[in-house]
């Protein structure tokens, strides 16, 4: 009886954390929606949002998320892979984190001078004889630094997995003349999956809400809805369209997570 009353108790700040910083600010942006610019109550911020210019940019937000996704993924999971045979792994994984420890801000600003007219991207490219190229304020910018900046987010959960998982199942699929790749297709892939789906969920998440790298690399002519709510929100002052993009969001990041979220039954890693 004791223990269960200190339970209760310990779970009071976690409990009150989650009130005021998930629930409350998502209950605000549901209750802004339903205002206009000037404030009166309507829904023509729904109507709004099934326009052909805001449907437009929710499949931008998706392709693009989709493909930071896949791309972190073809790069995480063999880099991962290569980790657990390597010696020395501690060092690689710190090397690894390390650049997320350094501000998102700054990071952009570094790819700014990288990638350059005068930067070091092009003069490689001057070297080689291929001349100079515009690389900033492309979609190609815009995709290569945001798997740049969420890489280590997939490799760590698919590094953990592999680390998991028992090299006794591998041995034993070699031993009944299984190939490689049918280890990896059979037996490897299907017992880390759960770690690719937390990595697929950590990128994709936020790749969906990007706005800084838009607006920094790309130079907004990529346009996703993180975009379009910074710009409601700072710009036109128009919190209620914001906040409508913002439930929409809400919304696609809880269906993801539900999606991605569930364990595949008989997991033997």
């Amino acid at each position: 009886m004791q223990s269960k009353k200190m339970r209760t108790i310990y779970l009071i700040p976690y409990v009150l954390w989650i009130v005021l910083f998930v629930i409350t600010p998502i209950l605000l942006v549901v209750y802004y929606s339903f205002f206009d610019i000037e404030g009166n109550l309507t829904l023509s911020n729904y109507q709004k949002f099934f326009t052909p210019v805001y449907l437009k940019m929710t499949l931008s937000s998706f392709w693009y998320a989709f493909l930071i996704t896949l791309f972190c993924l073809l790069i995480s999971y063999p880099t991962a892979y290569l980790l657990t045979k390597a010696k020395h792994r501690q060092l690689w994984l710190l090397l690894i984190i390390l650049p997320s420890w350094i501000n998102l801000l700054l990071k952009a600003y570094a790819f700014l001078g990288l990638f350059g007219a005068y930067g070091p991207a092009n003069h490689l490219l001057d070297v080689i004889g291929v001349g100079s190229r515009q690389i900033l304020f492309t979609d190609f910018s815009f995709i290569f630094v945001s798997v740049y900046i969420f890489i280590p987010f997939m490799i760590l959960p698919i590094y953990n997995a592999l680390e998991k998982l028992n090299p006794s199942y591998i041995y034993a699929a070699s031993d009944l003349g299984a190939s490689g790749w049918m280890t990896f297709r059979r037996v490897i892939f299907p017992l880390t999956l759960a770690g690719v789906k937390s990595g697929c969920q950590a990128v994709f998440i936020p790749s969906l809400s990007l706005f800084m790298i838009t607006r920094l690399i790309a130079g907004n002519r990529v346009i996703t809805l993180g975009t379009a709510i910074e710009q409601h929100f700072l710009v036109t002052q128009d919190w209620g369209m914001g906040s409508t993009i913002a439930v929409f969001l809400i919304i696609a990041m809880a269906v993801i997570m539900i999606l991605t979220g569930q364990r595949k039954r008989g997991d033997l890693a």
